[in-house]
């Protein structure tokens, strides 16, 4: 307990969030931004960040997927605790794939467990704003945001106009003004899986919500909102090149009356029909680029194992390496160990409540207390206290 309270404080310290100030925090997800692409490429924005902020990388939860890590961020519970346990998954009450393509089920509050930061912070008085981060369109313990967007609704507000948004927002007068603002924008992301993470063409995008940011950064300190509103920059994972050669296939291993369900590729979770959990995992330890544990195997690094909605057999594929039974092309993917400094994403924070500071990679499932930290209010139970590694 004593080295828990120790841990916790260090981080606090580290990351400059005691009490609360009245200032405004903005956090924007870049999706798909891997730690070390201002490394690779000319981001005047992220290295102004991180000289005069906080910088550092986040380590993902399992698995390194968009939709599961961008709600652990929103709510500081591992995938395994609140059940968005991949993009697409077998709910085995229901018996029906939770797919994002489905609205109905994308919508449907009852795939979402835990509290999202909007709404502990809305349930304690703060106004919020949120524009596409995945889960604010869910009316979540039947409430959304004050201010929301439906990420499915056409024409979609462009990168450019979600930056502008949150300025608009930031203008109202002060008795009207969200005191948290939220915006995903799907870049680098969608550029790094059609042409990898080292592709001139994403270099482009990185290089574009690098602009972005520099342009509202720009803007803040012209109206002198830069001395009241903490700006958070971060991403939900990184993004590894894969080689269209590189397919691990298991279906030709697997008798058909043995499976219920295949879903993903990294991982590929296999659903087994009643008696064949043994005979799928038999039949799949030992084949060659892959990883292959029972559900109750799953090393606990990974948090990952415990909610019904995970396969009875999970095959994690080797770094460059997916789960596959069809032709794919190149290109870039996620969904890997967390571990693997592919996967991590990038971190920068700048404002009034942020020191200037480098720390070490720290675990996604802890800007959930941050947040509430800057904003000073009251966390709602949480997996943020995992970050032991820091003090090690």
């Amino acid at each position: 307990m004593i080295k828990k309270l120790f841990v916790c404080c260090f981080l606090a310290v580290s990351l400059g969030i005691w009490g609360k100030s009245g200032n405004t925090t903005v956090v924007i997800s870049l999706d798909g931004c891997r730690w070390d692409y201002p490394m690779w490429y000319d981001t005047p924005m992220f290295d102004f960040m991180a000289e005069h902020g906080l910088s550092s990388g986040l380590i993902p939860s399992f698995p390194s997927k968009t939709f599961p890590n961008h709600y652990t961020l929103a709510t500081g519970l591992y995938p395994d605790h609140h059940g968005i346990v991949a993009n697409s998954f077998l709910d085995t009450e229901s018996g029906e794939v939770f797919s994002l393509s489905n609205r109905e089920q994308k919508f449907d509050p009852i795939y979402y467990g835990g509290e999202p930061i909007w709404i502990t912070a809305k349930r304690q008085g703060i106004r919020t704003a949120v524009f596409y981060w995945p889960g604010s369109d869910v009316p979540i313990q039947g409430q959304h945001p004050d201010i929301y967007y439906n990420y499915d609704d056409k024409p979609r507000l462009s990168l450019k106009k979600r930056i502008e948004g949150i300025l608009a927002q930031l203008s109202r007068p002060v008795e009207e003004r969200p005191q948290l603002i939220m915006a995903y924008l799907e870049q680098p992301d969608a550029h790094g899986h059609d042409y990898g993470p080292q592709s001139k063409l994403t270099r482009q995008k990185v290089l574009l919500v690098d602009s972005l940011i520099g342009h509202l950064y720009r803007r803040l300190c012209h109206h002198h909102l830069n001395k009241s509103v903490n700006l958070v920059v971060l991403s939900d994972h990184g993004m590894a090149w894969v080689d269209s050669t590189h397919a691990v296939k298991v279906s030709h291993l697997l008798k058909s009356e043995w499976v219920r369900d295949i879903v993903g590729e990294i991982p590929a979770c296999i659903y087994a029909n009643p008696g064949y959990t043994d005979s799928i995992y038999l039949a799949l330890k030992d084949i060659p680029h892959a990883r292959v544990w029972r559900k109750n195997e799953v090393p606990s690094y990974l948090h990952y194992g415990t909610s019904p909605r995970i396969g009875d057999v999970v095959v994690l594929p080797d770094i460059g390496y997916v789960v596959y039974e069809k032709k794919f092309q190149s290109g870039g993917t996620h969904g890997y160990d967390p571990n693997l400094q592919e996967m991590h994403a990038m971190f920068r924070a700048i404002g009034p409540d942020i020191p200037h500071r480098s720390i070490p990679h720290f675990p996604n499932v802890c800007i959930y207390n941050y947040l509430c930290r800057l904003l000073g209010i009251e966390p709602a139970p949480n997996d943020g206290e995992d970050i032991e590694f820091l003090i090690e």
